[in-house]
């Protein structure tokens, strides 16, 4: 089969009922408590992609027994800092900046070395953020110019402390906070907003956390050396998946979509926000609580007259992950978009906020460079394309080939995109979904 897809129509109208895979970050993350607890744990709707595959992977390498049951995944925990790690033991992320990230937290108790190791675009990424804190609590970290590969030497007297996490980073917080369970005393930690999902889950399983939230922070108190129950997770629908749809539907002509049981975590729904000030027709139904998470359906109709946004910097680190997609829907709204303080675009799978300027380039809308790693983009709400398109070199970043996926479907013109197969790391069946929405592929 080509690694690649040809698009050479616009999606016809449609009106649909879908649902789309489990929540990546909430996966990843049962995988590694369950890991830990104590007893056999049960997640439904587990994401089966390339990352999660990483995940279990890992685990399995760290002694833990995993079961793929026809419905669901078991995974017999090991309790804390219990793991059996073998002499010369490597751990592969893969695609994972979360794996890699979070997995040095629940080693970081173990006293023997580990090795871990990503693929070409996760080995360019910085690891000095979990580095830092890791050093502080008392493990032993070796690498060059803070990237994979790493090894890690934990021990068994790891030390509580006090930290300041200023980035807003999910994936640095929730390292500290696993680090946080094979610390003797409590650890404090002061954390720029960031998805809570940890915290959430922390709280859910019996793990003492106490969490005191202000307008700009969070003050978060682990108490380390707890050990846990198993548990059982039934995995939500992925909001950053979803979003292709939502924005896809927006786009298209007298089209309605209903995306059912998605996690609609406000720590998550920075686009959702950002869509309904641009105008976009899009309601939240049926909402529900699960697990500390918020649960609802997402009602979308196609939207006219879109208008363009002055994106609040506070929204950012809600929506990063679906940024790109706002730059597209700012291309085809009224007016001047602005989008600012997206340095941490540029450290993702690939830098995304170049290419967005690439992508927006491309498609004939005029951008601006602006101050404070920003981006104006002048929207013209007639654009339609008819040229050849061809998307190519992109470090296989899953998000830039769904994002042109989409922009091919709504907007037009002929289109050539590569490396399809970098969808497996987050979203399998994007492609498929879309064929059942009526999208045409050659």
């Amino acid at each position: 089969m080509p690694n690649h897809i040809k698009i050479d129509s616009r999606i016809k109208k449609f009106n649909k009922k879908i649902t789309v895979s489990g929540d990546k970050s909430l996966s990843i993350r049962w995988v590694l408590l369950a890991s830990q607890a104590i007893g056999k744990s049960k997640a439904y709707n587990l994401l089966e992609s390339e990352d999660i595959k990483s995940s279990l992977n890992s685990i399995s390498k760290l002694g833990v027994k995993i079961l793929k049951k026809k419905n669901y995944y078991e995974i017999n925990g090991l309790g804390i800092n219990n793991f059996n790690v073998k002499k010369n033991c490597v751990l592969n992320a893969g695609n994972s900046g979360t794996l890699a990230r979070l997995i040095l937290g629940i080693i970081s108790g173990t006293n023997k070395k580990i090795k871990i190791i990503g693929d070409k675009s996760l080995s360019k990424r910085d690891f000095k953020r979990v580095i830092k804190p890791l050093r502080a609590f008392g493990v032993k970290i070796f690498t060059k110019k803070n990237n994979l590969p790493i090894i890690i030497k934990g021990n068994n007297f790891i030390r509580s402390i006090r930290y300041f996490e200023n980035i807003g980073s999910a994936q640095v917080k929730s390292c500290i906070m696993l680090c946080a369970l094979n610390a003797e005393g409590i650890t404090k930690i002061k954390a720029k907003k960031s998805r809570d999902h940890t915290e959430i889950l922390f709280k859910k399983i019996g793990i003492p956390v106490k969490i005191k939230k202000t307008a700009k922070f969070d003050y978060i108190e682990v108490v380390g050396k707890h050990e846990y129950n198993s548990f059982e997770y039934r995995i939500p629908g992925d909001i950053s998946s979803a979003s292709f749809f939502i924005v896809l539907t927006l786009l298209s002509k007298n089209s309605k979509l209903i995306i059912k049981n998605i996690n609609v975590n406000n720590s998550r729904t920075g686009i959702i926000d950002c869509l309904i000030k641009m105008n976009s027709k899009i309601k939240l139904i049926n909402r529900r609580n699960y697990m500390g998470e918020k649960l609802a359906d997402i009602y979308v109709k196609s939207t006219k007259n879109l208008k363009s946004i002055n994106c609040p910097p506070s929204i950012n680190s809600r929506a990063i992950d679906e940024m790109l997609l706002l730059f597209l829907v700012a291309s085809v709204s009224k007016g001047v978009s602005k989008f600012t303080n997206l340095e941490e675009l540029n450290k993702k799978e690939s830098k995304r906020l170049d290419w967005g300027f690439k992508i927006l380039k491309m498609i004939g809308i005029k951008t601006k460079k602006i101050s404070n790693h920003g981006i104006k983009i002048y929207g013209n709400p007639e654009l339609k394309l008819d040229k050849k398109f061809e998307i190519m070199n992109y470090l296989k970043d899953h998000r830039i080939f769904m994002l042109c996926t989409i922009a091919a479907l709504t907007l037009g013109g002929k289109w050539k995109i590569h490396d399809k197969n970098s969808i497996k790391t987050s979203f399998p069946l994007f492609i498929n979904i879309l064929k059942k929405i009526g999208a045409k592929f050659n």
